[in-house]
């Protein structure tokens, strides 16, 4: 049974967000990743969708998430679901870093507005 400890997991940085990925197909998992993020205050939203339905469990600090663009807020202790093929996007606009950790089946792919789909490489 594989375990990855939080200083073995690889970490993967973009402008605002720390994902660390915890659970992929590189890590062992066969079947299901699962990341953390960390994005810092101020950290603006990034419109993408993902091939599969992706969810969010809040652990620390509050978001906005907008989905099919309904705003809402996103805050400790609750989930998002985020079905496949639907507009997502998730900021910061707060004075605190929001904590939350992301499950996707493994095979989900992400693309941005008028990219191409690709594997987020945390989940690879």
């Amino acid at each position: 049974m594989p375990i990855i400890s939080a200083e073995s997991a690889p970490t993967f940085d973009i402008p605002g967000i720390t994902f660390t990925g915890l659970a992929a197909p590189s890590r062992g998992a066969v079947d299901t990743s699962v990341w953390r993020v960390v994005m810092q205050p101020g950290t603006p939203a990034n419109l993408h969708r993902l091939s599969r339905e992706e969810i969010l469990v809040a652990i620390s600090g509050t978001a906005r998430v907008s989905i099919g663009g309904i705003e809402s807020d996103f805050a400790a202790g609750g989930a998002v679901i985020v079905p496949a093929d639907t507009d997502f996007s998730l900021s910061n606009p707060g004075p605190a870093p929001f904590e939350a950790v992301a499950v996707l089946p493994v095979g989900g792919r992400a693309s941005l507005p008028g990219g191409e789909p690709f594997t987020p490489p945390w989940a690879e």
